[in-house]
């Protein structure tokens, strides 16, 4: 019984924080040339091409979907770095998601920040999931997402 209530708060506790979508707005700016080839904070190298950005908080993996506030424009970039720290910033995307917004002669822009759900492995990884050593070989751990996906077996 005490096997099935563990199993029951894992499956609840991962249910609700992957369905969970942070909202926020703020200014955008992205990354000068110089950056690219260093290594970030995340201890990726930096790729002005990728769809990367930086964030303050947001874990690094982490997908946000950025939107220019002022064309409609949206692109879908990964947390690999920290920042940024000009006031008012609230992501710092690289060039290529900056172009993609239509913000590279301005420099910066209007945005809307939407953090995407994670599959299934990487949060069950980010949450340090683990099933006790002694549960049985046929006792199954499923980790559920708010998906229209289907997933059968």
């Amino acid at each position: 019984m005490r096997k099935k209530i563990l199993v029951m708060l894992v499956f609840l506790t991962l249910s609700i924080s992957v369905g969970a979508q942070k909202l926020s707005h703020g200014q955008a700016s992205y990354y000068a040339s110089k950056f690219h080839g260093r290594r970030t904070a995340s201890g990726e190298i930096f790729n002005n091409g990728a769809m990367v950005c930086a964030h303050r908080t947001l874990p690094f993996g982490t997908r946000v979907k950025v939107t220019n506030r002022q064309n409609g424009k949206s692109v879908v970039v990964r947390v690999v770095d920290r920042g940024p720290y000009a006031k008012g910033r609230v992501i710092d995307l690289s060039q290529a998601a900056a172009r993609q917004l239509g913000m590279i002669s301005s420099g910066v822009a209007s945005v809307h920040l939407e953090v995407l759900p994670r599959n299934n492995a990487a949060v069950v990884a980010r949450n340090k999931v683990s099933v006790p050593a002694e549960t049985p070989a046929n006792v199954n751990v499923e980790v559920a997402e708010n998906s229209e996906q289907n997933n059968e077996g």
